[in-house]
């Protein structure tokens, strides 16, 4: 063989190494990612045209597929959609997934790895796959109540409620107002569904975004239970320990002064911790964030979540101490002690603070689904008494926390959110935006009957920009309400 054809034989060979190469990469390491892509057109197709799995709630199903009269065979429908909207999520032909229905697709779509000896035994039976079903944590009486009681608020009000079991993690209800309905999204009228996507998109009230975990917002006073907490924790104070009250504090050299809601005094200028948190003292724990310090309290945030994206199941935002590493100057770091400042917080974050205090100092990482089965409903999956997140108090100190939280409900500013016979703990929260938006009404609590113990956090935004909004007046009776339907048997 003369030179120019063994080089002409060794290029072709190359070229076919690197064409069998290529296809190797794209057909087995690419794969998955391929497939997953919401605008692959024959996935979409063979997915759309599939008998999706169901999404239950309480052993029921809120979304399914049901039989259709056209080229696609199902149809998406969405029970009570707008309710379940901000977790099941939409899943659109031309706007691909979202929720529960994009985090738990391999699973509904019949696709998983888990599913492979059910879609070989279709496939011989010349049967189209079916997906798997997934059920939720859920608590059906619990949503509706959030639902109708952020419904109840008047016109325009936005919001959104979370309920925590607190020894788990399993979310029992999550509300966002406002919100959409999926069905409108999930129709085989294409020119309707892209009708109703630019009306959603265009909407400066973002009702596709899950106000519940996506997100963040000032926490004002409710995060005086995570600086309460660095508190206990690295200045060793009590229930009882007398910290500085008074009517403003102030900062030397610095023509600033930190007042208090309303201009008050918080009884007396030397009051206790318990009694700072139950009058909701602005003084007391702005003095308290600079004792413990940015460090402390940053670490003690982060201890309960702040930082990190919390659940992984629906779309998230990490709620945060502040913007940057950047060190705080004295009234800054009062400021963020109060839950001000770049202080900023998803309800989810403010509900787990509340059960992680219930809980002994455990926090608890959230989750949402309780059980994957197959299509002939066998258990794949199944949540086993929730995952530890973080241990972010100890027990004793936790102990002081909800002492100090449940004196708030019987005799402080949390008053709203008794339940005769129940334990119940709270604290109040109304925080400041500035630049003509509505301040936030926020309520954090948990309550304890027998064996069940749950945390719920409530977040109200008045559709006037108002100082007439507060945390006990308008998100307690929320609070509370929810409170209610999960405990009662």
């Amino acid at each position: 063989m003369n030179t120019p054809i063994r080089r002409l034989a060794i290029a072709c060979l190359v070229l076919f190494l690197a064409l069998m190469g290529n296809a190797t990469w794209i057909q087995y390491v690419q794969a998955g990612d391929l497939n997953a892509r919401p605008n692959n057109k024959r996935v979409l197709d063979d997915e759309y045209s599939r008998e999706r799995g169901a999404i239950l709630v309480g052993g029921e199903p809120i979304v399914e597929s049901v039989p259709s009269n056209d080229q696609y065979v199902y149809q998406r429908t969405y029970a009570n959609g707008p309710l379940y909207a901000p977790i099941t999520g939409y899943f659109s032909y031309t706007y691909g997934r979202s929720g529960i229905e994009n985090s738990q697709n391999s699973i509904l779509s019949g696709s998983d790895d888990r599913l492979f000896v059910n879609r070989v035994v279709d496939l011989l039976a010349d049967n189209q796959p079916k997906g798997g079903s997934v059920e939720l944590t859920l608590d059906p009486v619990a949503q509706s109540t959030a639902a109708a009681a952020l419904a109840a608020m008047p016109e325009g009000t936005k919001g959104a409620a979370v309920a925590l079991d607190v020894k788990t993690g399993a979310i029992l209800a999550m509300v966002s107002q406002p919100s959409y309905d999926p069905n409108a999204l999930a129709s085989h009228d294409f020119a309707a569904v892209r009708q109703t996507w630019a009306a959603l998109d265009a909407d400066p009230n973002k009702p596709t975004r899950n106000r519940a975990t996506q997100e963040i917002f000032p926490p004002g006073s409710t995060f005086k239970l995570v600086t309460a907490s660095a508190a206990i924790a690295n200045l060793n104070l009590t229930p009882s320990s007398i910290v500085q009250g008074g009517s403003q504090l102030t900062f030397p050299g610095m023509d600033y002064t930190l007042p208090n809601a309303g201009g008050g005094n918080c009884g007396g200028e030397q009051i206790t911790l318990e009694h700072a948190l139950n009058v909701s003292c602005n003084v007391s724990f702005g003095s308290l964030a600079m004792q413990v310090g940015q460090g402390a309290l940053a670490e003690q945030a982060a201890k309960f979540g702040f930082g990190d994206k919390v659940i992984e199941q629906v779309a998230s935002s990490a709620s945060r101490f502040t913007q940057g590493g950047d060190d705080l100057e004295a009234p800054q770091l009062a400021q963020s002690g109060i839950g001000q400042f770049e202080v900023a917080a998803t309800p989810l974050q403010i509900a787990m603070v509340a059960a992680g205090i219930a809980n002994d100092g455990v926090v608890m990482k959230p989750y949402l689904v309780e059980t994957v089965r197959d299509p002939s409903l066998r258990v794949l999956e199944e949540a086993d008494g929730g995952e530890e997140y973080s241990t972010a108090l100890t027990p004793d100190q936790a102990a002081m926390l909800q002492q100090m939280m449940v004196s708030t409900v019987q005799q402080g500013t949390a008053s709203s959110a008794r339940i005769d016979g129940v334990e119940v703990g709270g604290k109040t929260g109304t925080a400041q935006r500035g630049g003509g938006l509505p301040n936030l009404a926020w309520f954090a609590s948990y309550a304890k009957s027998g064996d069940r113990q749950v945390a719920v956090a409530v977040m109200v935004e008045s559709a006037q920009a108002t100082d007439d909004i507060s945390g006990g007046r308008l998100a307690g009776p929320i609070a509370r309400a929810v409170m209610e339907a999960l405990l009662t048997p």
